[in-house]
C-alpha cells in the first residue's frame, strides 16, 4: 500500500502548491457544483410526475455521480454505503437471473431492478461508469412501479448520464491494492451543426484480485453509448445501451446447515478464534464465471401542451451466465452437531448457457391543470412486462475439509471441479418459465391549498404466469392480479422550507411455485400483501442547503415465503410464514453549512418481527434476513473553493452496523458481528484535471455480511486516479 500512497500524496500536494490561479476559472462555482450534488433535487421518478423534495410524501435518498467520483468508487455496489437504511447484504455473484448484489430496507432483501424508472435488473456487480445518480425509493412502491421487482423496503432506481450539446469528455485511470486496475472515458459530442444530435460514450474495463486469493484476477467491461434527438420544440428522443462483461470468481460465502451456537459459538469471531479462515482462501484458481448484462432503453417525450405530456417508455434487458459458482457449508462430516468437529463441505452450483430476459413497454400521460383554485396534478399509466427464463444449473458436492490446519485448499478448482461433473453423478436443475403482466394506474396530487398538497394513486395488476419447469417439476400456468392503493398527504408549515407529511403504501407479490417439503414438491403461494403507514417531517433550509428527513413507518406483510429447509440438492424449503411486521425509525440530513464543507449523513433503527408464523421457536423473534436493527452511515468532504488551494478536497466517511442475527429463535441464536468501517479520501480538481486517492476500511476490520450466511468483505484498501478533462 505504501507504494500506492506515497506517490500519490506527493503529486496531489505538489499539484496544490503550483497549480496555476488561471485554471480555476469555472463558468459557475465551486460551491454551486457542491451544493448541487448534496442536496435533494426535485425527481420525476420518484412518481412518474414532476414533484419538489418538500412536497412529496414518499421518504427517498439520492446519491450524485460526484459523490462517488469524490470518494473514487466506480461502482453502484460501493456507493450503497452512502444511503441511509441500507445494509449490504449478499455480493454479486454474476449468476444469470439472481447474480445481482443484494440490500436490505427497512427489514426487507432487495436489489439493484430499476434504470430510469423500467424493470433492468443486472446480474453481476454494476459498473457506475454511466450514472448521474441513484435513488433509493423507501417502503412499498408497488403502486407505481408494480411487483415484480419491487421490495416492499424500498427499490434502487438506477439514473443514467444523457448527451448534452456541447463537445466534451475526460479520460481516468485508477490503480490500488488487491491488483486493481481501472481504465475509462466519458465522451460527449454534438452530432450535426444545430445539435439537436447528441451522442455519448461511456466505456470502463477494470480487472481486479480478490483480497483472499491473490492468484484470482477478475475482469469487469462495460460499453454504454447514449443518443439524444431533440426533433423539434415538442418532442425529444433519448435511446441508450449497456453492455456489461464479467469473468469473476465468486467469493467464499458460507452457509451453515446448523448454528454454531450449538458448538458454543456466539459469532463469526468466535469461528475465526477457532480457526475459520478470514483473508485466505479455502479454494484454489479457474473457478470463472463469465457473465454478460444487455440493456437497451428508449423514452420519447412529447409536449403535447403546456398542460399536458406524453411520455412513451421501451426496455428491454438481457442476462447471460456460464460457469462456476462455488459455495461452501459449515457443518460437520455427518451434516449432524454430533460432537465431531465443525469444517466446511466444499461444493459448485454452475450455470450453463443460462439466460434471463424482460422486456418492457410503458405509456404515461402527465396532466397540469387547475379545477376552480386546485391545481391537479394527474398521471395516467399503462404497462405491459413479458420475462423468460431459460436457466440450467448443474451442482455437487465435492469433498470435506477442516476449517483449520496444513491442508491444501488449492485442490479446489477448475480442474478438479470439470473433471467432477464429467465423473461423477452431478445434479441438473433446469428453469424455464414466461410470465406477462399487464398493469394500468393512476395517480393524482392535488394541491387542495397554498402549502398543502393530497395524493391518490392506484394500480391494477395482472400477472399472468404461462407454465414451464422447476427442476423435475412441470409447472402449471396461473393467473394472480391484485389492486395496490397509495396515499398521501404533504403540508408544508413554513413555504418550502418545512413540511410534516403522511403517507400510505401498498404492495403486492405473486411469488408462483414454491417447494414446501423436502421430497422437493411444490404448491402455488397466494400473492403477499404489504401494507405501510408512515409519518415525518422534511425541511429544505437555508436555500437547500439543509435536506433533512425524519420519519417513522410501519410495514405489516402477510402470506410471506420463508425458508424453513432444503432439499438434498440444496435449494430452499419454505413456507407461507403468516405475518409480519417491520416498523422504524430513519433520520437523514444532507448539509451545506460552512462554505466547502458538506456533509452526508443518517441513522436508522428497524424493528422486525414474526407476527404469526408455524415455527413457535421463532414467533415474535427478529427474520435472520432482517439485517441489523441499528444502522449509521457519515460522508465529511472539505474542499478549498478559493485561494491557493482552491479545488483541493479531504474527506472521511464510515459506516456502523450492530449484530446481525443470521440464527434467531429460542434454540440457536448465531450473528455476524457489529463493524464500524471507516473510509478517508482526498482530492485536488482543476478544469484540465483531476487527482483522487481513497483509502478503504481504514482500522482493518475485520467483517461480514449476509442473510443466513457470512461473507467476509475486504481489508484495507487504497485506490489512486487521475482524470484528463477535455
Amino acid at each position: 500500500m505504501r507504494k500506492i500512497v506515497l506517490p500519490i500524496a506527493v503529486i496531489m500536494t505538489s499539484a496544490a502548491i503550483y497549480g496555476q490561479k488561471t485554471d480555476t476559472l469555472r463558468f459557475e462555482s465551486i460551491d454551486e457544483v457542491i451544493l448541487n450534488n448534496i442536496r435533494k433535487n426535485d425527481i420525476e421518478s420518484s412518481n412518474k410526475m414532476p414533484l419538489k423534495y418538500i412536497e412529496n410524501t414518499q421518504v427517498y435518498s439520492s446519491v450524485d455521480k460526484t459523490v462517488l467520483q469524490n470518494q473514487n468508487i466506480f461502482t453502484v455496489d460501493d456507493a450503497f454505503r452512502n444511503v441511509t437504511g441500507l445494509q449490504k447484504m449478499w455480493n454479486a455473484t454474476n449468476r444469470s437471473g439472481d447474480g445481482g448484489t443484494y440490500i436490505n430496507l427497512r427489514g426487507f432483501i432487495a436489489s439493484n431492478g430499476m434504470r430510469n424508472g423500467m424493470v433492468s435488473p443486472v446480474s453481476g456487480t454494476i459498473d457506475a461508469v454511466n450514472l448521474e445518480k441513484f435513488e433509493v425509493l423507501k417502503g412499498p412502491s408497488g403502486t407505481i412501479f408494480g411487483s415484480n421487482i419491487t421490495s416492499y423496503g424500498g427499490i434502487v432506481n438506477r439514473v443514467t448520464k444523457k448527451p448534452f450539446d456541447k463537445l466534451k469528455g475526460q479520460v481516468t485511470v485508477a490503480g490500488g491494492g488487491y491488483d486493481l486496475y481501472r481504465a475509462q472515458a466519458d465522451l460527449n459530442v454534438p452530432l450535426n451543426n444545430s445539435k439537436s444530435v447528441m451522442f455519448r460514450l461511456n466505456t470502463a474495463y477494470t480487472t481486479e484480485g480478490n483480497f483472499q486469493n491473490k492468484s484470482v484476477h477478475n475482469s469487469y467491461f462495460a460499453f454504454v453509448p447514449s443518443l439524444t434527438w431533440k426533433i423539434n420544440d415538442q418532442i425529444n428522443l433519448n435511446v441508450d445501451y449497456e453492455a456489461f462483461e464479467n469473468r469473476t470468481q465468486a467469493e467464499q460465502n458460507l452457509f451453515f446447515i446448523f448454528s454454531p451456537s450449538l458448538y458454543g459459538f456466539k459469532d463469526m469471531h468466535d469461528l475465526e478464534s477457532a480457526g475459520l479462515q478470514y483473508n485466505k482462501p479455502y479454494i484454489g484458481n479457474d473457478l470463472y464465471n463469465n457473465g454478460k448484462s444487455r440493456n437497451l432503453f428508449g423514452q420519447l417525450n412529447y409536449k403535447i401542451s403546456d398542460k399536458i405530456k406524453s411520455t412513451t417508455l421501451l426496455s428491454s434487458s438481457y442476462s447471460f451466465s456460464d460457469g462456476f459458482n462455488p459455495y461452501f457449508y459449515v457443518t460437520t462430516a455427518s451434516y449432524l452437531p454430533d460432537g465431531s468437529p465443525l469444517g466446511l463441505y466444499r461444493g459448485d452450483q454452475s450455470t450453463r448457457n443460462s439466460k434471463q430476459k424482460y422486456f418492457q413497454v410503458q405509456q404515461n400521460f402527465n396532466f397540469d391543470f387547475k379545477v376552480g383554485e386546485v391545481r391537479n396534478r394527474l398521471l395516467v399509466g399503462g404497462d405491459y412486462l413479458q420475462s423468460k427464463s431459460n436457466q440450467l444449473f448443474e451442482y455437487g458436492i465435492i469433498d470435506f475439509v477442516p476449517l483449520a490446519g496444513d491442508y491444501n485448499y488449492d485442490n479446489f478448482n477448475g480442474q478438479t471441479v470439470s473433471d467432477f461433473y464429467k465423473t461423477n453423478s452431478v445434479g441438473s436443475y433446469p428453469i424455464k418459465n414466461k410470465q406477462n403482466t399487464y398493469s394500468a394506474y393512476v395517480s393524482e396530487v392535488a394541491t387542495i391549498a397554498d402549502g398543502l398538497n393530497v395524493m391518490a394513486s392506484l394500480r391494477y395488476e395482472n400477472n399472468n404466469f404461462e407454465g414451464g419447469i422447476l427442476g423435475a417439476t412441470e409447472v402449471s400456468p396461473y393467473s394472480q392480479s391484485a389492486f395496490s392503493p397509495k396515499f398521501g398527504v404533504v403540508y408544508e408549515i413554513v413555504n418550502n422550507k418545512f413540511s410534516v407529511f403522511a403517507n400510505y403504501q401498498n404492495s403486492f407479490k405473486s411469488n408462483g411455485y414454491y417447494i414446501n417439503s423436502a421430497a422437493g414438491t411444490t404448491a402455488l403461494s397466494d400473492p403477499e400483501r404489504a401494507n405501510q403507514w408512515e409519518a415525518g417531517f422534511k425541511t429544505n433550509l437555508i436555500g437547500g442547503k439543509v435536506n433533512a428527513t425524519v420519519s417513522y413507518y410501519d410495514i405489516k406483510v402477510k402470506n410471506t415465503l420463508q425458508t424453513v429447509g432444503y432439499t438434498s440438492s440444496s435449494f430452499a424449503i419454505q413456507d407461507q410464514a403468516g405475518k409480519v411486521e417491520s416498523k422504524g425509525v430513519e433520520f437523514e440530513v444532507n448539509a451545506y453549512l460552512v462554505k466547502g464543507f458538506s456533509v452526508i449523513a443518517g441513522a436508522s433503527y428497524n424493528d422486525s418481527k414474526y407476527l404469526e408464523v408455524n415455527d413457535e421457536t421463532i414467533l415474535g423473534k427478529r427474520p435472520n434476513t432482517a439485517s441489523s436493527p441499528w444502522l449509521l452511515n457519515f460522508s465529511a468532504n472539505y474542499q478549498f473553493v478559493d485561494g491557493k488551494f482552491e479545488g483541493l478536497g479531504f474527506g472521511v466517511g464510515g459506516n456502523y452496523a450492530n449484530s446481525n442475527k443470521i440464527f434467531n429463535s429460542t434454540t440457536a441464536v448465531f450473528e455476524l458481528p457489529k463493524y464500524l468501517i471507516l473510509n478517508a479520501n482526498a482530492f485536488y480538481d482543476t478544469p484540465k484535471f483531476r487527482l483522487g486517492l481513497t483509502v478503504e476500511n481504514l482500522t482493518n476490520e475485520h467483517y461480514w455480511i449476509g442473510y443466513s450466511t457470512g461473507n467476509p468483505q475486504k481489508l484495507l484498501q487504497a485506490v489512486g486516479s487521475f482524470t484528463y478533462k477535455f
